[in-house]
Formats: structure tokens, C-alpha cells, sequence
């Protein structure tokens, strides 16, 4: 490979390994920490659909493979001062996606209608996650993202490597 090639790739290779490795850490630590500290509440499935209505071609929501929870915050949590009591007593309707591994096509536990135990975060409450008991184990994919990573910076640092030596 030529040195402007060489050098070029060793660039773009490294510079991907490293936004995938911190990707992939930073989400890490957010899942943990939204399942060791997060909200527990309970969530319903819902099906997503189009503005009018109607569902997608899918209709029992086997391809959309991120369902869409919606389930209620908690009073206390978030709200602003100087709101009224009667408004203190509600807790809010929240609709998002949770984060992490979903599978290529649905489990039959996540179908429209089912209900899972969920954590969120008390500041950020469309940030949440499904409960690790209730979901398959996220690691084989953890461990190919990473995997990917450390490749890719790797091969990027020996191209780097072998270019300014040579």
C-alpha cells in the first residue's frame, strides 16, 4: 500500500475504533447504571402506528425489534417548582424506546399489549431500560461491538505503526 493510502487508512481505522470503543463503554455504564439506580416501575408494550391510527404492515409488531413503552413517572420526579398541588399528585405518561441489544425480530414477551418491568432515569425519564430479568442477555453483542473496536483500532494503529517506521 502506498504511504498516503497507508496513512489515510491507519487514520480513518484508528479514529473508528476509538468512537466505538467509547460508544460502546459509555452506553455500558448507562445501562448498568439505569438498572442499579434507575426508577423501577412497570411498562406496557405498545404498537406503534401510523398518524391515523392504523399500524404498519406488521401487525403484531414481530419486525419493529426497539419497542415502544409507555408507562407513567413518578409525581415527585421532574417537575418544576411552583406547579400547583393538583398537578402534584399525577405522574406523567412517557412514551420511548429502551435502550440496549434488541434482537433481529421481536421476543414474543415484548408484543403489543405485554406488560415488562422497567428502569429509568429520575432527571431524564425517556431514558430507560428493560429490566435484566426480563430480556435475553446483551452480551454476545457487547462483546461483538467491542470486539469490532479494539479490531479496527488495532489494524488502524499497525497501519500508523508501519507507515512512520517505514
Amino acid at each position: 500500500m502506498e504511504t498516503p493510502t497507508a496513512m489515510a487508512a491507519g487514520i480513518v481505522l484508528t479514529l473508528f475504533g476509538s468512537a466505538l470503543l467509547l460508544w460502546c463503554a459509555v452506553e455500558l455504564r448507562l445501562r448498568h447504571h439505569l438498572r442499579r439506580h434507575g426508577v423501577p416501575v412497570t411498562a406496557r408494550v405498545v404498537a406503534d402506528g401510523d398518524p391515523y391510527g392504523e399500524p404498519y404492515g406488521d401487525t403484531y409488531g414481530e419486525l419493529d425489534t426497539a419497542p415502544l413503552l409507555a408507562y407513567s413517572v413518578l409525581p415527585s420526579v421532574g417537575r418544576p417548582a411552583g406547579r400547583g398541588e393538583a398537578e402534584a399528585g399525577r405522574g406523567e405518561t412517557v412514551l420511548a424506546r429502551p435502550r440496549g441489544h434488541t434482537p433481529l425480530r421481536r421476543p414474543a414477551g415484548l408484543a403489543p399489549g405485554a406488560v415488562v418491568r422497567v428502569a429509568y432515569d429520575a432527571r431524564r425519564p425517556s431514558r430507560v431500560v428493560i429490566a435484566a430479568g426480563d430480556t435475553t442477555p446483551a452480551l454476545p453483542s457487547d462483546i461483538f461491538w467491542t470486539l469490532l473496536g479494539t479490531s479496527a483500532l488495532a489494524g488502524g494503529l499497525s497501519l500508523l505503526s508501519e507507515v512512520l517506521a517505514g
